[in-house]
């Protein structure tokens, strides 16, 4: 459709109604509709920078995380670089691979705190500092990776925190965070897998209890071959 020039708009009168309102508008209201017009384009500016940002930030993120993961997956024995393969580390010692990668993965949280990799590093951290007999701390750790905004994540950390607890002999704690697991299972952690730590707690002082959970298991999710044959040896070995 064709512009209407000012001449051609004068001979609407509806037209030249709004069209003269709004030149008058312009005229009075200059200033500050060119600012509002660069408050605008500021805005607009800065949120693209953001998210170039952001998304920069979490690409570098993920490769720290990256390169911590491999350090926690590393060799740990004596070999040669020809039988490990180029750039796969090795580490002597299981304690000499675990403070490494404790370092690389604290460096991702510190560097990058809002990044989802440190959720997982922090998960991460944990499981080192347990690794390490540091107990309390893998505790403090975990409870923390425990509050994490994906569930995935931090259903991993609350099982793991569950295990530290029962290992220092804390067993209601356990206990308790176990069966919250269960009734609230995720991809990480399925109900099988906290029911059955469960009935793990239970094995050596309370053997009825474990065995009724396990029949319990059996009959829930039986249909799941590695689950039906791990019940069956884990109440095949259990004290009468």
């Amino acid at each position: 459709m064709a512009r209407l020039t000012r001449k051609e708009l004068k001979k609407d009168p509806f037209l030249s109604v709004y069209y003269d309102d709004f030149v008058e508008f312009a005229q009075k209201h200059y200033q500050k509709i060119i600012v509002v017009v660069i408050a605008i384009a500021v805005i607009v500016f800065a949120v693209t920078a953001w998210k170039r940002h952001e998304q920069q930030q979490e690409v570098n993120a993920n490769a720290l995380l990256g390169a911590a993961l491999a350090t926690f997956h590393a060799y740990v024995g004596q070999a040669s670089q020809d039988a490990l393969g180029p750039g796969v580390q090795a580490f002597p010692t299981a304690a000499d691979k675990y403070k490494a990668a404790l370092k690389e993965f604290s460096a991702v949280v510190e560097k990058y705190p809002r990044q989802k990799a440190a959720e997982i590093a922090l998960y991460h951290m944990g499981i080192c500092q347990a690794q390490l007999g540091q107990d309390q701390a893998a505790m403090k750790t975990l409870e923390e990776a425990g509050r994490a905004s994906d569930q995935n994540i931090a259903s991993l950390a609350q099982f793991a925190l569950a295990d530290e607890l029962a290992r220092s002999g804390k067993i209601p704690e356990a206990e308790k965070i176990y069966r919250q697991l269960a009734e609230h299972p995720t991809a990480t952690v399925p109900a099988p897998t906290a029911w059955l730590a469960l009935a793990d707690l239970y094995r050596a002082k309370e053997p009825n209890q474990a065995r009724a959970i396990y029949e319990r298991v059996a009959k829930e999710y039986g249909s799941n071959a590695y689950v039906a044959e791990t019940v069956k040896q884990q109440l095949a070995s259990l004290q009468r």
